[in-house]
């Protein structure tokens, strides 16, 4: 049997404490944590962030340095608009993987992405998913605040999506009514999708993955780095990829302007 090819982000082993505590900060933006939870989460990231101080970063001034020389006016949007929406807000826990994208730490904690960095990688991310037709791609977000961002992105364009539950087996089992051969899988958060991110990786497809600082990139062919927890944020995701993915396929569509893919979930609801 063929041995797989190692994808370029397959992480490195990482402390377990490292990885629960990742997890708890996806989990804890879907539900409310239970008070022992909260409690074990609190202790976890004492730890996690002791770990995650001692991870060495030499990647991270090698990308500083390759977006150093560009220009702010060759961004996709205006870095206002990068600032307003958040994206570069990440959480206390910092991945191994996300470590060399990350800025600087706030008073609070908080893990601050570069955005210049930001703003390369959705350039790859939009160049890497526009060589797929939109029938060979599917989109994943299991977290509420990305619905309607989500569902406007399938509108424009084309591509199938899985938002409130991603069916289990539709890509592996052929036997199933509803089974879906697709290229690649667009995963909003490895931790809430992971179904479909293990059901991609089994059938060997390709994987486009939105990382917060607390995501591991592992099994990701293509990684967008960025707050992938609040509407704004990954309406703005959403909305540089529609747009970048629409041009470059050439597809016609009328795409709502900025300001509406970071309303609040609420308010879009009621524009459209």
């Amino acid at each position: 049997m063929p041995r797989k090819k190692k994808k370029e982000n397959d992480s490195e082993e990482v402390p377990k404490e490292l990885e629960e505590v990742a997890e708890l900060e996806s989990l804890e933006t879907e539900k409310k944590l239970e008070p022992e939870l909260e409690k074990r989460r609190k202790e976890l990231l004492e730890r996690a962030k002791k770990l995650s101080e001692k991870i060495l970063e030499p990647k991270t001034e090698e990308l500083k340095e390759q977006v150093k020389a560009k220009k702010r006016t060759d961004m996709l949007i205006p870095l206002e608009d990068y600032v307003r929406s958040g994206i570069y807000i990440g959480k206390r826990a910092v991945t191994p993987d996300m470590k060399p994208f990350v800025y600087r730490r706030r008073a609070d904690g908080l893990a601050i992405f570069n955005t210049d960095i930001i703003d390369e990688k959705i350039k790859e991310a939009i160049e890497f998913i526009s060589k797929f037709a939109p029938e060979d791609i599917i989109l994943v977000c299991k977290r509420e605040t990305g619905w309607n961002s989500a569902e406007m992105f399938s509108k424009l364009t084309g591509i199938r999506i899985f938002t409130k539950k991603y069916p289990a087996g539709i890509l592996t089992n052929p036997k199933l009514p509803n089974f879906t051969e697709n290229e690649m899988t667009i995963v909003t958060d490895s931790w809430l999708d992971r179904n479909a991110l293990n059901d991609t990786l089994k059938v060997n497809k390709k994987v486009t993955m939105i990382c917060d600082t607390n995501n591991f990139a592992k099994g990701a062919d293509k990684v967008i780095i960025g707050n992938n927890k609040s509407a704004k944020s990954l309406g703005l995701i959403f909305y540089l990829l529609a747009r970048g993915y629409c041009k470059a396929r050439e597809i016609e569509a009328e795409i709502p302007d900025m300001d509406w893919w970071m309303k609040e979930e609420e308010e879009k609801q009621m524009d459209y």
